[in-house]
């Protein structure tokens, strides 16, 4: 969902560093923008462990627990170019379509409008799995919902945990540079600039198989 459907991760970037403000430090766009999709907790862990300071478990809860109050005050409601457009070319096409995404299901229901929710056949949250991405459970999951086999599916992320989720799940998948460039995606099998380029692609494909 975030950085391929609803622009949010700006609001989550500005929310974790005014919160590690408070800790003394500043985090850099790469340090927010490739933990995209994992667990917020482990996130934490790992950006006290990389600045060398110490923590217990229950400092890293308090933090993630301050971050995710604070986004819910400033975020606001923005899509990714395009995207909407292509959610409903796919599903006007008959796609099947699944939403994976490590945004608890309160929240989603927050920032997704409705008209939206309803097109996907499958939503999988950060709620319904016990491992986040960058493990394989989420597509897995996703999969086994939708009764379909990896050869069957392709994914669409943005970034690099969810990437490496899909493909050790064993999927195909497409990468957009909404929040990170070219060389971060490098281990999707696509990778496009936009989602308007991403639906060219698709519907010139579509139309030279009819």
């Amino acid at each position: 969902m975030d950085g391929v459907i609803t622009n949010t991760m700006p609001d989550h970037y500005k929310a974790w560093n005014m919160i590690f403000a408070q800790e003394g430090f500043h985090l850099s766009h790469l340090e927010v923008y490739s933990r995209e999709g994992q667990p917020g907790l482990i996130s934490v862990k790992e950006l006290f462990a990389e600045k060398k300071i110490s923590f217990s478990k229950e400092k890293a809860m308090q933090i993630l627990k301050k971050k995710e109050v604070l986004f819910k005050k400033i975020v606001r409601r923005r899509f990714i170019p395009g995207a909407r457009r292509f959610l409903r070319f796919l599903h006007r096409n008959n796609f099947t379509l699944a939403l994976v995404t490590g945004t608890s299901r309160h929240e989603l229901h927050r920032i997704l409008p409705g008209a939206l929710y309803k097109l996907f056949d499958v939503v999988i949250t950060g709620s319904d799995v016990k491992n986040g991405k960058p493990h394989p459970e989420p597509f897995l999951k996703a999969l086994q919902k939708l009764k379909c086999q990896p050869r069957e599916a392709v994914v669409i992320e943005n970034a690099p945990f969810g990437i490496q989720s899909a493909k050790e799940a064993g999927l195909k998948c497409f990468a957009l540079e909404t929040s990170l460039p070219k060389p971060y995606l490098k281990k999707a099998d696509f990778i496009f600039k936009t989602v308007k380029e991403m639906q060219d692609k698709i519907e010139f494909i579509a139309w030279d198989r009819q």
